[in-house]
């Protein structure tokens, strides 16, 4: 007479949630990662401070702090725009 052999199958619901968990969790930590980093790099573009050309009526921009700057296009020493 023959032995039937049951195969038990292993019970993988803990790992499947343990699994689960992990890939959810590394992708909210890539999400919040990757959002600080794009906020931070949008506001020091955004922080920048805008000046008019008064010869050659360009506008350009600088980096915060400068109070007078050079025209890009000629040259011209140009104070910066008071909103």
């Amino acid at each position: 007479m023959r032995a039937s052999i049951v195969a038990n199958s292993p019970d993988l619901t803990l790992d499947i949630i343990l699994y689960g968990t992990v890939v959810l969790g590394l992708f909210g930590f890539l999400w919040i990662y990757h959002g600080r980093r794009d906020r931070q790099f949008f506001e020091l573009e955004r922080r920048k401070i805008t000046f008019h050309c008064i010869r050659c009526d360009h506008l350009y921009t600088e980096k915060p702090g400068v109070e007078i700057a050079p025209c890009n296009r000629c040259g011209h020493q140009n104070a910066r725009l008071k909103f």
